[in-house]
């Protein structure tokens, strides 16, 4: 199978998208509308696509200012392509993305499993003394926490 880098999503890749999440404990139940305007707003996208089929197998976002901060998010690629470095090729292209270059920090959040992968891009946790906080809009719920139960308070 060969891949196609791709900068912007076609409504079937916009849908693949989608299905890509619904398989991910932290974006599952994400809704193909939201998607939708998420990949509008986000500053910089980058994908992978089957060559042949054109079906999204890779994806990563970027919001920044494109002076200071640049966030990297969502870096996903599809169960059965894992393991032909995707993951590789889509942060590869993230840092080198023309538009970023003058970009002073690339901040991203993983799970401890996958600081490895980041570190090879020079992604560190030494921050000092900052710390990651988060504000969960009301009604909102949480990835990978079953909303029922906490609005029950089970």
């Amino acid at each position: 199978m060969h891949f196609e880098k791709i900068e912007q999503l076609t409504s079937g890749q916009l849908s693949d998208l989608h299905r890509m999440y619904q398989e991910e404990w932290w974006t599952k139940g994400r809704k193909l509308e939201d998607v939708r305007r998420m990949v509008q707003h986000s500053n910089v996208i980058v994908g992978f696509c089957d060559a042949e089929s054109k079906r999204l197998v890779a994806f990563a976002r970027v919001l920044t200012d494109y002076v200071y901060k640049a966030l990297v998010l969502d870096v996903i690629v599809v169960a059965e392509s894992r393991g032909r470095g995707l993951a590789r090729a889509l942060m590869d292209t993230v840092v080198a993305h023309p538009s970023l270059a003058s970009v002073r920090h690339f901040e991203l959040y993983c799970r401890p499993e996958l600081m490895p992968l980041y570190h090879k891009w020079g992604f560190s946790d030494e921050v000092g003394d900052l710390r990651f906080m988060r504000r969960v809009a009301p009604g909102a719920g949480q990835p990978g926490v079953d909303q029922s139960a906490v609005d029950s308070g089970g």
